[in-house]
């Protein structure tokens, strides 16, 4: 179980760990311990805001320190997913021009222009969340948890188009039904507490982080065969900058 935990945060987030070593048996739960790493990103998330709101900080330098925390824990894995899946995605090609544009290295057109899209849109709500308050805080420090924990059971549920690669590497060697059973803790945790802090947010927050996973592995299925580690970052960048929208939507139209 340490192994495994300890292989999840070497290959999914920056934070150092103790070294293992690259076999099977020790990757076996990983993807289960997958939803600890949002859970640290959230709580990063929450210190950078008391820092902002006892320093005085504002709400545009919150905003652009809560868009670049999640980057730097995981080293832009998940971004780097975002842009694949774009850039073949804005193709227009077959199956098979797709899938080699997932494993091409170089970074089209497209993808700069999302990213850039992307990264405009977060900033302008997690300033939006700033004004809001604390609670609004820890409702989206939850969103990282949820968005692991069913990239984690998509992972293990779905179809893969490949059969290689860093996603398959991981579900290969899986306990298939303790991992799902980790990120189902996982998921039921970070709804309950999103629900606690604020109820009905807790729920839209759940519900659309459901909603567009479901969405992104349909349109995966149907585009690429399959899901592919570059897909699953594309449908968790995807799950938060929505989850993030309806929660600030949410507020605006109460408040």
């Amino acid at each position: 179980m340490l192994r495994s935990l300890l292989s999840a945060f070497a290959m999914y987030s920056r934070i150092p760990v103790p070294q293992v070593e690259w076999k099977e048996e020790n990757r076996r739960y990983s993807l289960g311990f997958f939803p600890l790493i949002g859970a640290v990103t959230g709580a990063l998330l929450y210190l950078w805001y008391i820092i902002c709101s006892e320093v005085g900080m504002g709400n545009m330098i919150f905003a652009a320190g809560a868009v670049i925390l999640p980057l730097a824990v995981n080293g832009g894995i998940h971004f780097d997913g975002f842009c694949d899946v774009t850039d073949a995605l804005s193709s227009f090609g077959d199956k098979e021009k797709k899938l080699a544009i997932l494993s091409d290295p170089h970074i089209g057109s497209f993808a700069v222009m999302w990213a850039g899209v992307y990264l405009l849109a977060e900033f302008a709500l997690f300033a939006k969340a700033y004004i809001f308050g604390i609670r609004d805080i820890l409702s989206i420090a939850a969103i990282y948890v949820l968005s692991r924990s069913i990239s984690g059971i998509s992972a293990m549920t779905c179809k893969s188009a490949k059969s290689e690669g860093a996603l398959y590497s991981f579900v290969k060697p899986a306990h298939r039904n303790i991992t799902i059973g980790m990120d189902v803790f996982f998921l039921l945790c970070a709804a309950a507490l999103s629900v606690y802090i604020h109820p009905v947010k807790g729920i839209v927050c759940t519900v659309c982080a459901a909603a567009a996973f479901i969405v992104c592995v349909r349109k995966a299925k149907k585009e690429f065969g399959g899901i592919t580690g570059d897909v699953l970052g594309w449908a968790l960048q995807m799950c938060e900058i929505l989850c993030l929208a309806a929660a600030m939507l949410y507020d605006h139209i109460v408040r």
